[in-house]
């Protein structure tokens, strides 16, 4: 049973999570947090009315039942061999990391530990999960943004495409979900969770649009299969960070919340 929390990265989305906290919404004690941004992280922790200590990850580690990552992809795989080898659970926002480093799901096997991965900016991941329990023939997904939620992508500066001015909609990526988390690493986790959710990473076809002049971040899901037809449309007002939606920071709360109550509705 979850007892602590333990906060790593203290973004738009940790900071989310501690504010939760500190009105009493979670129902877990914070065991601490730690940061690439040590003095920005302190600079918040003074705006709380009952901050949680700053702690080195080997701390944290150490006094946390739950890791809760939020810090980005390049830390999960070091933080999952960490945590695993603590005999700790871990929640990881930054779920395309599961794509690249798909032995931290079987580490967190093997170990006996908790892996969990909410649904972030997305939704339909439990019908997505009952329809593939059956035959399911296509799942497809396309996001919408506006370009100042995609600046800087790997996939737009590796392949010289310019969003500066754009007037109209215009198709930047088409390509399998684990192309997709590459491609638009601080964008598309989205279809990270709805491929291992569904029929895999390399399966599940992912379109992303640039959208001048859009003020929500847009996602559509269809999934084809025998139970019939299941589709999804998602407009989620971005956050402090325009690559992030605000059900983003909301999934994780509630995804802690649910951590440490026995009870659990949905699939």
């Amino acid at each position: 049973m979850t007892q602590s929390i333990g906060i790593v990265g203290c973004g738009a989305i940790g900071q989310a999570l501690m504010r939760a906290a500190d009105s009493g919404k979670l129902n877990v004690a914070v065991a601490g947090v730690t940061s690439r941004n040590e003095q920005r992280a302190h600079e918040f922790l003074g705006s709380l009315d009952n901050p949680p200590p700053y702690l080195d990850r080997q701390e944290l580690i150490a006094k946390s039942d739950l890791l809760v990552e939020m810090a980005g992809g390049h830390i999960v795989e070091e933080l999952a061999k960490e945590t695993f080898a603590a005999r700790k659970d871990l929640m990881v926002i930054s779920i395309g990391a599961l794509l690249e480093f798909p032995g931290i799901i079987e580490e967190a096997r093997e170990k006996g530990c908790r892996l969990l991965a909410p649904s972030g900016a997305i939704a339909g991941l439990d019908g997505i999960k009952s329809a593939c329990a059956g035959r399911v023939d296509h799942v497809t997904m396309v996001s919408r943004k506006p370009p100042i939620g995609l600046e800087g992508a790997p996939h737009l500066i590796e392949n010289g495409i310019s969003l500066k001015g754009l007037t109209e909609e215009m198709e930047v990526f088409s390509g399998t979900a684990r192309e997709a988390v590459k491609g638009f690493p601080a964008n598309l986790n989205v279809s990270a969770a709805v491929s291992l959710a569904g029929l895999g990473p390399d399966r599940t076809q992912v379109k992303m649009l640039a959208v001048p002049g859009l003020e929500r971040n847009c996602h559509d899901i269809e999934v084809v299969g025998e139970f019939g037809v299941l589709r999804v449309h998602i407009e989620n007002i971005p956050s402090e960070n325009p690559k992030t939606g605000k059900l983003t920071a909301l999934s994780i709360i509630r995804s802690v919340q649910d951590a440490v109550d026995p009870f659990r509705i949905g699939t």
